[in-house]
């Protein structure tokens, strides 16, 4: 009897054990993943994904990029493409739940979207779906240097060390940051460099890219302004087009100037080439020259020189050869050899720096578009201004810094 009362509580903990362990084992093999249930219909579900393109419509707002989502299913790619077959580019994210286009919609265009998809339970599915942006009421157009006024060497840009990249806008840029974000520069050597907003001789808003120093010689250099798409703001107009660039630094060439002792020396890699005797701007009034750092913009060549069109009356009207500009308000290097018996002894021209018909033909043949003139002297209207030519370097680079719509 004593043996029955022992036995008979374990036979009971054992019997309640195997009731509890029988009904935890059928649960866990029921909630298997893609398990079938009594009736063989998989467990997963299995509805179509529910996709949304954003924006959608007819004549909708350009500026905004494409947005793909997904919901109760993944996205495995997104295609967007234009009526002339440009796609928009675009990654997937890594939940599979969105897509967003890399670049903006651009006014004036038809869309197709076409999102494949795959639900939970691994079935494959595709969705379309087509809008169209608004027209450009107002398009800004840009001007950009260095352009066809820069020399081609075998079959590349090449300029001089200064040479900054600008752009000049048809119209006012408000959106500034929104612009600049778009401008995008690549040099060979990793050049640091910053955009600098400024206003153009011509009145209209500029934005220059320069580097903190000058540019090593041999360095390659690429713009691409991926501006389509991009509202220039209030009164601008839209950018309907990409702009891109690209050039070769040359030589390490500077042309000293110096103004009190009569003098132009041009510097190629360090070590003196030439020395040659000028005439600078008269001293007193407005025929003085510019002093800083002026940067050759063109080789115009010969060319008329009018007085009335820098503000100096009938002063002079001749054509003059071998002409280098170096300002938009009319400061160059050429040959002036009417003011010979001044060449090394007197600045008496009226701005420009002068030299003699020899002199500036073998001058001219030395430089490049690019290639900086460091002006001194006492008796100077002052320093070149940024938007008068290329006088960015006047400024310290600092203060060109700030000039950046993004610091």
């Amino acid at each position: 009897m004593l043996r029955t009362r022992v036995l008979a509580p374990a036979r009971l903990r054992a019997a309640v054990v195997a009731a509890l362990l029988a009904p935890l084992a059928a649960c866990s093999s029921s909630a298997s993943p893609g398990a079938p249930d009594a009736g063989g219909t998989p467990a997963t579900d299995d509805r179509p994904v529910t996709v949304t393109v954003t924006p959608t419509g007819k004549r909708v707002p350009a500026g905004e990029p494409v947005r793909v989502t997904a919901a109760g299913g993944r996205l495995t790619s997104v295609t967007v493409t234009d009526a002339e077959g440009h796609r928009l580019a675009g990654k997937v994210a890594a939940d599979g739940r969105s897509w967003v286009s890399d670049r903006k919609a651009v006014p004036g265009a038809a869309y197709a979207v076409t999102a494949t998809t795959r639900t939970g339970g691994g079935t494959a599915g595709s969705t379309r779906a087509a809008f169209t942006t608004a027209p450009a009421g107002k398009v800004n157009k840009v001007d950009w240097r260095p352009g066809a006024g820069a020399t081609a060497d075998a079959g590349a840009t090449t300029v001089g060390i200064a040479q900054p990249i600008s752009l000049v806008f048809d119209h006012p840029v408000s959106n500034r940051a929104e612009v600049e974000k778009q401008l995008k520069v690549t040099t060979s050597n990793g050049t640091e460099g910053s955009w600098g907003w400024i206003r153009d001789w011509s009145g209209r808003d500029r934005v220059d890219w320069r580097p903190r120093t000058y540019w090593k010689p041999g360095t390659e250099v690429r713009l691409n302004a991926e501006l389509n798409g991009t509202d220039s703001g209030a009164d601008g107009g839209w950018f309907v087009r990409d702009y891109t660039s690209a050039f070769t630094v040359g030589a390490g060439q500077i042309v000293k100037v110096d103004l009190d002792r009569h003098r132009l020396t041009l510097v190629r890699d360090g070590e003196t080439v030439r020395r040659v005797p000028v005439s600078g701007g008269t001293p007193g009034g407005d025929k003085r020259s510019w002093r800083g750092t002026a940067v050759l913009m063109a080789k115009e060549g010969t060319i008329n020189m009018n007085s009335e069109t820098v503000g100096l009356g009938d002063a002079y009207d001749k054509m003059v050869d071998h002409s280098m500009r170096l300002t938009w308000s009319g400061m160059y290097a050429h040959a002036a050899p009417w003011n010979a018996r001044h060449f090394g002894r007197a600045n008496r021209s009226s701005g420009c720096i002068g030299m003699s018909d020899a002199d500036a033909a073998w001058f001219y043949g030395q430089v490049r578009p690019g290639d900086p003139f460091e002006i001194t002297g006492e008796d100077t209207k002052g320093v070149v201004a940024p938007g008068n030519g290329f006088g960015a370097w006047n400024l310290s680079w600092t203060e060109w810094q700030r000039r950046s719509a993004l610091r």
